[in-house]
């Protein structure tokens, strides 16, 4: 405890302003992963930022990048086998990644916190929940055990755990999978961060739940005016809560865009087809069409642009040439692909060849489980 309270917060903290630019900037990120097969490249030059009260949602499939970008910025990757081999974390203007490990852990819960995918996993099973959400004061602010106690079931009351009082004293298996989840939010909100990463908080909830979830953390960052950002595959639950979205593939940011002009016209393949593989009540479409074929392997990304071989406008271009860079659209928003312009305009025509959709043993086995 006394340890925590005498490492001091990074100078530059203190006198930053949202007029000095962003309140995260993630410059051109890299990180691997060694494995067995090799470098696994899990994020690639990525580049994003985010402003106080906004919402950035980050869309892709599993394995395109996404958790390992926030546990990149909250620095709990496992090192080895993880290693960042380039770019900038500026929070407040000041590089986390040079940051030293115990200046890192006044940021981690502080200033940035994290809703993780699976609270049954996060939470530890042989403590009580209310002794866990107290632990964040005791720990941080140094606070008694009946001043933690008392700001503990506060924190509950205000995620809407009922009966929070009387509940302090149970354990995460004796709480639903949404009740355990807002006592996620509760530890993660605890010490009003300024950065709230949500990692798929939805997800293995029924709809009613998700709403209900959604809407807490809506609430929440009105009231504080933290910025969110929320990690998901589930583009209805983006489509009401982002300001802008952020599509990655293969650890590489393919699309950026304000969520209203990207669901109305995606200016990138990828997103064109994320977009059609969903039900939509204003089109009758009659059946999805889904993206053929697998994410890459990451220790193996294909040449040009990583998703030519599911893509039905590539070209040679697209599988010969340099990747493709993020181009500026103009108005915030930015595509990496070859074709963009025409893409946008409407009047790119499929290549006609034949995506394959069917899991082959060898490919399955290969690809994995990646990020």
């Amino acid at each position: 405890m006394a340890k925590n309270k005498q490492i001091r917060e990074p100078e530059g903290f203190a006198t930053w302003t949202p007029s000095d630019g962003h309140l995260l900037d993630v410059r051109n990120l890299n990180v691997e992963f060694n494995t067995r097969d090799g470098k696994a490249k899990a994020i690639n030059g990525a580049s994003f930022h985010l402003d106080r009260g906004e919402t950035l949602a980050i869309l892709g499939e599993s394995g395109s990048g996404k958790s390992v970008t926030a546990q990149t910025i909250m620095g709990i990757l496992d090192s080895p086998p993880a290693s960042v081999t380039g770019g900038e974390i500026l929070f407040r203007g000041v590089d986390l990644l040079k940051l030293p490990e115990e200046q890192r852990r006044v940021v981690r819960g502080r200033k940035i916190a994290m809703i993780f995918q699976d609270a049954l996993s996060a939470l530890n099973p042989v403590f009580t929940v209310g002794w866990q959400i107290a632990e964040m004061f005791r720990v941080h602010r140094g606070c008694s055990k009946a001043e933690a106690k008392d700001m503990a079931i506060k924190l509950m009351e205000r995620v809407n755990i009922p009966g929070a009082a009387a509940r302090y004293g149970n354990f995460p298996h004796q709480f639903s999978g949404g009740m355990r989840q807002r006592i996620m939010i509760a530890m993660s909100i605890a010490l009003d961060p300024e950065i709230l990463i949500a990692d798929e908080p939805t997800t293995a909830l029924d709809v009613t739940v998700q709403a209900q979830i959604m809407e807490l953390l809506k609430e929440l960052q009105a009231e504080t005016g933290t910025g969110l950002i929320l990690i998901t595959h589930d583009l209805g639950v983006v489509a009401d809560v982002a300001d802008r979205i952020n599509v990655m593939y293969a650890g590489r940011i393919v699309e950026q865009a304000e969520a209203k002009e990207l669901y109305a016209s995606p200016a990138h393949p990828y997103s064109e087809g994320l977009l059609n593989s969903i039900p939509r009540l204003d089109q009758s479409t009659g059946q999805l069409v889904a993206i053929g074929g697998l994410p890459p392997n990451l220790t193996k990304i294909p040449e040009g642009c990583a998703f030519n071989p599911r893509c039905r406008y590539a070209q040679d271009v697209c599988r010969t040439g340099e990747v493709p860079p993020l181009v500026d659209l103009g108005g915030n928003r930015s595509s990496a692909c070859h074709f963009v312009s025409e893409l946008v305009a409407g009047t790119l025509q499929p290549n006609g060849l034949q995506v394959v959709t069917g899991i082959q043993p060898a490919v399955a086995e290969e690809n994995g489980d990646q990020a």
